[in-house]
């Protein structure tokens, strides 16, 4: 099953609100980091691309239809080339909005997680997610708010310039249905677009903010 739908996007740019409304689209499951803390079989794929192996894409996303989040918005350029097919959604939002939400969740979860009790694969996830995220995406720090700026605004530069206009929409999940069923030559559901995951409901998820050094 190929993937029909890649969101490059960051975290905290509406990626589990958009997993769910893909999904209610009929264009899932969809993949994103909450896939692979429920299914530990995921971590060792994440451990390899975090180490810069080579991979099966279609072993990776067997039974997905779509993908968002971290860690597949990590190989976002493998993925929209061995799916030339999929159409690219990159969610995106007011980059001091991201930055705040940012800060205040996945970046202080990579500070801290070492504390937190976890299962042993989500640990395993968090320290590939690191690898991923904190040293590659963003040159190894999580607190210097210039450079994280500088890689969100790179990653959509990067986008835009990589993928082909029509097959790319560029995707505020505030803006709701309209903008995405149109791209994606659907009809718009009656029931309101989802809107989930505060950083409240975030750290309701993960039990507990931790206290990062």
């Amino acid at each position: 099953m190929p993937l029909d739908v890649i969101d490059p996007g960051f975290g905290r740019t509406g990626t589990l609100s958009l997993k769910l409304a893909l999904e209610q689209l009929g264009l899932g499951p969809c993949h994103h980091m909450d896939e692979v803390f429920k299914n530990p079989l995921q971590v060792a794929h994440w451990q390899a691309v975090a180490a810069d192996q080579k991979m099966d894409w279609d072993a990776v996303f067997a039974g997905y239809r779509s993908q968002v989040d971290w860690p597949g918005a990590h190989v976002w350029r493998e993925l929209s080339a061995h799916y030339p097919t999929a159409k690219v959604v990159l969610t995106a939002r007011p980059e001091e909005a991201w930055l705040k939400s940012f800060s205040a969740t996945i970046g202080t979860l990579l500070r801290g997680y070492e504390q937190q009790s976890m299962p042993p694969h989500v640990t395993a996830m968090m320290t590939a997610s690191k690898a991923m995220i904190v040293d590659q995406t963003f040159g190894g720090s999580v607190l210097d708010e210039g450079n994280l700026l500088a890689a969100y605004r790179k990653r959509i530069a990067d986008v835009r310039a990589a993928i082909a206009p029509e097959r790319l929409l560029i995707f505020n999940v505030a803006d709701g249905w309209a903008p995405l069923c149109s791209f994606l030559g659907v009809a718009a559901p009656e029931t309101p677009f989802p809107r989930v995951n505060s950083s409240v409901e975030f750290w309701e998820l993960i039990h507990g903010r931790p206290q990062p050094n």
